[in-house]
């Protein structure tokens, strides 16, 4: 049954042309079993012929095989051909013409045409045996019926087939805004880790850097300290790879479990263990806590550690020999505020004029990036009297 209406959808000419070949047969069966008939009988072969064609080019030219239809049926009466089978070719085409998506004109004139068929055909062939009037009114309108339920049946089905078209159509557009959200997500995913990435080698490189300097210089004087100072290096180098198997482990599903170590995002508490890193790097840092601590946002806390890092990484880059820095936290009721100065000469004015480009990487822009993702303000620029400052307020809920 599924094969005869799949065949049916494909072949839709075809089963027009089946149907009007058995209205054909019908109507040419009445007009001969007619006997005497009013009009000469190859006209009736003739009006039945077009009816037939009618019917079978109904779906590929309906508008055009309307007005054959209204052609015909002003030829009927004008020959005296009495309404006979192949007149039902009427009612298919004011349904055809009703149910496609065509131009308006057609459908108001395919019912206006059955509308008007019957009263027009009562009024050239007048009912036999009844010269009441309320009898014949009553024949018109039961005649009148047919034609405009198949022209509704019709109506109905086009508001069907266009309401579902507009369903589609929006089901279509719904996944095309998922598809633009995801690649959205992906971006904002891949600049988040970026910015992770950027952060926890630029830190880590530069303090491996001086101490590698460092030990280079003191190897032959000191070799107690050069010890000391690739040991720094170790110990960072071996924190740095677990930071990146972290953020790589988020790139592929169980990236962590191969990589044998794992190691939670960074908070607000691991800020010291980072100062006194520095500091055993060789970099002078104040560290003060201001307030009642407590436990704030996950995404707080990471950034407000990447701030203090980032500024710290920058502390030693464009400081200047002898620099100092401090760190101040500042826990308010409804944030956590962070102030990270240094007294070194600074980077180029053009560097964070520009948005914080540091020659290779973007170490302002990507602290700009966390504070506005958490709804927070950032202020960085030249101190009074030399040196660098960056300031943070990080609310504890973003702002709408």
């Amino acid at each position: 049954m599924q094969r005869l209406y799949d065949f049916i959808r494909r072949h839709p000419t075809g089963v027009d042309t089946f149907w009007a070949v058995v209205l054909l047969g019908f109507s040419l069966l009445w007009v001969v079993s007619a006997g005497t008939v009013s009009g000469s009988p190859l006209g009736y072969v003739l009006v039945a012929l077009l009816f037939s064609l009618v019917v079978a080019l109904r779906r590929r030219a309906p508008e055009k095989m309307l007005l054959l239809a209204v052609a015909l049926g002003v030829a009927q009466l004008a020959l005296g051909l009495v309404p006979f089978m192949a007149d039902f070719a009427m009612l298919v085409i004011i349904f055809t013409v009703a149910a496609h998506d065509g131009p308006r004109w057609a459908s108001r004139l395919a019912l206006i045409g059955g509308l008007t068929a019957s009263t027009l055909s009562q009024l050239r062939w007048p009912l036999e045996g009844s010269e009441s009037g309320a009898a014949k009114f009553f024949f018109t309108v039961i005649m009148t019926v047919p034609f405009a339920l198949a022209w509704v049946l019709g109506d109905s089905l086009r508001t069907r087939r266009a309401y579902f078209a507009q369903l589609e159509e929006r089901a279509s557009r719904l996944e095309q805004e998922r598809e633009a959200q995801a690649k959205v997500a992906v971006a904002a995913e891949r600049a988040r880790i970026a910015r992770e990435l950027h952060d926890v080698v630029a830190h880590n490189v530069s303090v491996m850097v001086v101490q590698a300097d460092g030990a280079a210089y003191v190897m032959d004087s000191s070799p107690e300290t050069a010890k000391q100072a690739l040991e720094t290096i170790s110990s960072t180098g071996r924190q740095a790879l677990a930071e990146m198997r972290r953020l790589l482990g988020i790139l592929r599903t169980g990236e962590h479990q191969e990589a044998g170590e794992y190691v939670p995002q960074p908070d607000v508490q691991q800020i010291e263990d980072l100062v006194e890193q520095v500091r055993g790097a060789g970099l002078t840092v104040d560290f003060a806590i201001e307030g009642s601590p407590r436990p704030l946002p996950s995404g707080v806390e990471l950034t407000a550690y990447r701030i203090v890092q980032e500024a710290l990484t920058n502390t030693r880059k464009h400081g200047g020999p002898d620099v100092g820095a401090s760190v101040r936290l500042v826990y308010f009721d409804d944030g956590l505020g962070l102030l990270v100065e240094d007294d070194g000469r600074g980077a180029p004015q053009e560097m964070y004029e520009d948005g914080g480009a540091d020659g290779r990487g973007h170490g302002l822009i990507g602290m700009r990036e966390r504070v506005g993702m958490v709804g927070g303000t950032l202020d960085a620029g030249p101190r009074p009297g030399g040196g660098f400052r960056i300031s943070a307020l990080l609310p504890l809920k973003p702002a709408h």
